[in-house]
């Protein structure tokens, strides 16, 4: 009777590891975090700024089996962009007992302000999204409400003055 339950226990034990080896990876989680001014990730958020560069994705994974990881950045609806534009792609490769996958992602520039939304996919199929916002600057608001400069002459109705010939 031991034999017998031992013997099964190996047999159940090996059919999940068959399952595993088959099994799809996985999105566990995906936190989006900005600078700390330090070069290194702050706190997690979904909100950014144009001038947050690099954005850090943290993505851990399902398992621990090799897979090809590659994160989407898209701007949903920015402005001065198209719907659905791609703004930044990467890629990486987990190797075996690897389920974490780290990606800065930074633009030509500043971002544009809208909605966004960071796509992950796991060998080459869509696995999650989340969701996040970039705002305009501080500086940027500054800039687009600033008064315009005020002129140092008077302003009125020009007067001619009479000719002498």
């Amino acid at each position: 009777a031991v034999f017998l339950c031992l013997f099964l226990g190996l047999k159940a034990f090996s059919q999940s590891e068959e399952i595993n080896k088959n099994s799809v990876v996985g999105v566990a989680e995906i936190a989006l975090a900005r600078g700390d001014g330090s070069g290194k990730a702050g706190a997690a958020t979904d909100k950014f700024v144009t001038t947050d560069f690099p954005i850090f994705c943290f993505i851990e994974l399902d398992s621990q089996k090799p897979a090809t990881v590659k994160m989407i950045l898209v701007a949903v609806k920015a402005i001065g962009l198209k719907p659905e534009s791609k703004i930044v792609t990467v890629s990486y490769t987990t190797q075996a007992n690897q389920n974490q996958v780290n990606f800065t992602a930074s633009p030509n520039g500043v971002w544009a302000a809208g909605d966004n939304r960071a796509d992950i996919y796991i060998d080459g199929k869509l696995a999650k999204s989340r969701a996040f916002i970039i705002e305009r600057s501080r500086k940027e608001i500054e800039k687009q409400t600033a008064p315009a400069p005020k002129s140092l002459a008077p302003r009125g109705r020009s007067v001619k003055k009479p000719r002498k010939n």
